[in-house]
This record gives C-alpha cells, structure tokens and sequence, in this order.
C-alpha cells in the first residue's frame, strides 16, 4: 500500500505530525536516518517522501544523517519518486551562505555576512565592521548554534582564542552584522505546500541577551514545551499579517523546489526587513496556535495526504 514516508532524525520534533496524519487517516511510515543501508540496486516503495531532516542533528548525535540523507533523496529523486522538501531544501537547510544567495536572488535583503574558514580569517573580517556591533554563527546551524554578539574586534579575539569557542560541524563561521530590533521581537512566516499559512511574533526582550535573530534558539522555542506561564506569551498568531516580503518568499521556495519552511526576518529601527533564516525543518508553538485557532501540522498533514491521493487516489478522512 502507497504511504506518506517521513524523513527525519528527531522523534520529538516529528510526533506532532504522525498524531495529524494519525487523526486524518492517512498511512505513513517514519524512516529515522541518523544510520542506515542504501541498496543502490533496489527500488523505493511506492509513496510520496517527505523531508524533515535538520540541521543541528549533530548536536543530537546525529552527526551524518544529513549527509545520508542527502543520498537518500537523490536516490528517491532519481527513480521519479515525488519528493517535498528534497535535495535542494536540504542544501539550504544546512547552509546559511547559500539560503541567502537564494534570497538575495529575488531582492530579499538579509544582513551583511562574510563566511570565514579559520581563526585567523575569522578576526580579519571583523575589521570590516570597525565601529559595529556583530554577531558571530555557525553556517550549518539550527538551534543558535555559535551565536554570539561583540562590540568590538578585540571582544571576539578574546572569545576566539578562549576555550567557549565553538567549533562549526562544516568549519564555516559566518560573522554577521548585528541588527538592531528596537521592540525586541522578531517574526516567522509559516509556509505549507508553497503557500503562506501564518506569521508569529516572538517576543525575545527575556533570557536573550545576544541577537534577537538567533540567540534565542529559535528552532528549539517553536517545539511545543508546555503551557504559557507569562501573562505575555512569547509567542503570538499575528491577525491577518500582509506584506510584499510573503510574495518574495514564496519565490524563493519556489525556485529552490522548498514546499514547506519557516522564514524569519526582524525589523530595524527603521522598519527594513532583513531575513535572515530559511528553516526547512519548521515546528509550530502550540499555545500560539491554539489561541488563534490556526494549526500548521494540520495544514502540513491535510496537505500530504491529499499528495497522496492525488498520486495513488487513495482517499483519507
């Protein structure tokens, strides 16, 4: 029987899926790649595949499922197989240097970033923000991995050559303007099948004391982790958001064959949007949603199983 195949490598994060598919009836199976065998010589099941693999699934002990994940797709791809979120998402999603070519590619403004390969490189190009506040982060990232904000050339020498210094899994260290939120909020819009679903606000004015942008480990704040218990919820549905940025963004998944992401941009104190993340393996607040009635794994689940039936015409609840 044809299925919904799920690729990932973090349970946790996936569940919230499977209980959608589970409630809409649509047959699924999870393939979990932190390891595995290919048999080049042999061919895919019958289904459609869809990828959640992450970027920060090293940090999990993972440290090449993407990599096998990768030969996967492109053996799913190769035999014709419909695939969402393949070979080109996973690129993206495990580098920040290629989602913002893509983005700039249709005029989307992301912050001024220089990719360093060694310490050494690392300090020369903070030079180039003489008199600027810059923030410092791992290519290959997820979860604010190596993010750090500096003042100074001489702050990030001290931090280079000290033993907090993290190491990035790829050995690309992007440094990065720093751009300042003047409400301290920044906000991601929610995609499923190449359509815009919704856009959250985030609040990161408590406990983040780096860039609002990344230092609030906002792949990790999207998980549903329990009741809201501020009388501010850090998270909120934004009623009815509009902007010409959603347009742009759904030209970049288009381009880049992405159906389903979370885009994140911040504002400045002028009102400029800079994006400045492309996360291709989204998670959803539940209390945010609950609130607002609106529900992304629902929308992500709906969507899959209509792929489903349109490819096999098998039909769900």
């Amino acid at each position: 029987m044809s299925k919904v195949y799920i690729i990932h490598e973090n349970s946790e994060w996936t569940i919230h899926l499977t209980k959608r598919l589970e409630e809409l009836g649509v047959p699924f199976e999870e393939w979990h790649l932190d390891e595995g065998l290919l048999d080049l010589s042999k061919e895919p099941p019958q289904g459609i595949f869809y990828s959640r693999m992450s970027a920060s699934s090293h940090t999990r002990g993972h440290r090449f499922a993407p990599e096998y994940t990768a030969q996967v797709l492109a053996w799913l791809e190769a035999h014709g197989r419909k695939v969402f979120n393949g070979t080109r998402a996973l690129e993206l999603e495990v580098s920040k240097v290629k989602q913002y070519l893509e983005l700039a590619k249709q005029g989307v403004k992301t912050p001024r970033t220089i990719a360093t390969v060694g310490k050494k490189q690392l300090l020369e190009a903070a030079k180039e923000f003489e008199g600027k506040a810059f923030i410092t982060k791992h290519n290959r990232a997820g979860k604010g991995l190596g993010v750090q904000l500096f003042q100074s050339a001489d702050a990030l020498k001290s931090y280079v050559n000290g033993s907090a210094f993290e190491e990035p899994v790829d050995g690309v260290t992007l440094i990065q303007e720093y751009i300042q939120s003047p409400e301290n909020y920044i906000t991601r819009c929610e995609f499923v099948g190449g359509e815009f679903v919704y856009a959250v606000r985030v609040d990161t004015s408590e406990g983040f004391e780096l860039c609002p942008a990344d230092a609030c480990q906002i792949g990790d704040l999207f998980c549903p982790v329990g009741e809201e218990v501020d009388e501010k919820p850090k998270f909120q549905v934004i009623d009815g958001f509009k902007d010409p940025i959603i347009d742009q963004y759904k030209r970049v998944l288009e381009a880049n064959n992405i159906n389903v992401a979370g885009i994140e941009f911040i504002r400045n104190e002028s009102g400029e949007i800079f994006t400045y993340d492309i996360n291709t393996n989204t998670n959803y607040n539940s209390d945010a949603e609950a609130k607002a009635g609106k529900f992304g794994m629902l929308e992500l689940a709906k969507f899959l199983g209509e792929e489903l039936a349109a490819e096999y015409g098998i039909v769900t609840r």
